[in-house]
């Protein structure tokens, strides 16, 4: 079997960075089978994912080869993050009474579409517990309330560190992470809700948007941070919709949408062509 890695990098965008990539890779004798790159002309940053493969026998030298991207990053002042992309990240999945994304992940997971190691489900509610198991997939209760938040979170972080967790994902989870939780998970946390315009808020968003006659609904996934449902948009999905549709009709359509963009973003982050960009990413797929 042909060893495969996959490398990204940003930075400033200057001349030069495709050629000394490929002249490095070249080096270790590696051959590129995929490369997307994107150059922002309003930040002059630079995008690079580049999958390579080596040639002939054997495998790369993990350590001199991250050793001159290391010397190629501090020529460029790159960040970079080389990945196997045959390694299954291990994941945590995080819900609360709502079946439909966790079932979705769990699904596409079980039949090789995803490419994760489910090691854990963690809710704050008892509901799911039976749909995980069918799955063979941990399922741990952590309790939430105003008064435990704090000790639930510092069970949840116990937990990722003795399942050596590479990233969350929240199923719709109907909790908001406080801020200390959030820096902890910068970067490693995808969430899932409800997008529509204009923005409902609160108790039931699909029959607001019934009421006030939208026209599209759909769904964003997206990175967490401390700023409640506005960290880096990684997927949207929409569907039109009209005036004879009832509301129970808008959230068998909206749940569709939430599970095919979670889906998305997960896989996009797990092969590794997800570059934040400021307060946006970049997608190189």
């Amino acid at each position: 079997m042909t060893d495969h890695r996959v490398l990204t990098l940003s930075c400033a965008d200057v001349p030069g960075i495709v050629h000394a990539v490929s002249s490095l890779l070249l080096e270790h004798s590696g051959t590129i089978v995929e490369s997307r790159q994107f150059g922002d002309t309003e930040t002059e940053k630079f995008f690079m994912r580049v999958q390579f493969a080596r040639t002939g026998h054997g495998r790369f030298d993990d350590v001199a080869l991250e050793a001159d991207i290391d010397a190629l990053a501090d020529r460029f002042c790159a960040s970079w993050r080389v990945v196997d992309p045959v390694a299954r990240p291990r994941v945590i999945i995080m819900v609360s009474r709502l079946a439909h994304c966790l079932n979705d992940l769990l699904f596409r997971n079980s039949v090789g579409e995803m490419g994760i190691d489910v090691v854990a489900v963690v809710s704050n509610h008892l509901d799911l517990g039976a749909l995980t198991s069918r799955y063979g997939v941990p399922f741990h209760h952590i309790s939430v309330s105003p008064d435990t938040k704090e000790t639930a979170e510092a069970e949840l972080v116990q937990l990722l560190e003795e399942r050596n967790v590479d990233f969350v994902v929240l199923a719709r989870y109907m909790q908001v992470l406080t801020d200390d939780l959030c820096k902890v998970l910068e970067g490693r946390a995808i969430n899932i809700h409800h997008s529509m315009l204009p923005s409902f808020k609160g108790a039931r968003p699909y029959r607001q948007a019934h009421e006030r006659g939208v026209k599209l609904i759909g769904a964003t996934a997206h990175y967490v941070t401390a700023d409640l449902d506005e960290g880096p948009i990684i997927e949207q999905d929409v569907a039109r919709i009209d005036h004879s549709m009832t509301e129970q009709e808008l959230i068998v359509i909206g749940r569709d949408l939430e599970c095919r963009a979670l889906a998305r973003a997960v896989r996009w982050h797990r092969e590794n062509r997800v570059v934040l960009n400021g307060t946006k990413t970049v997608v190189l797929r």
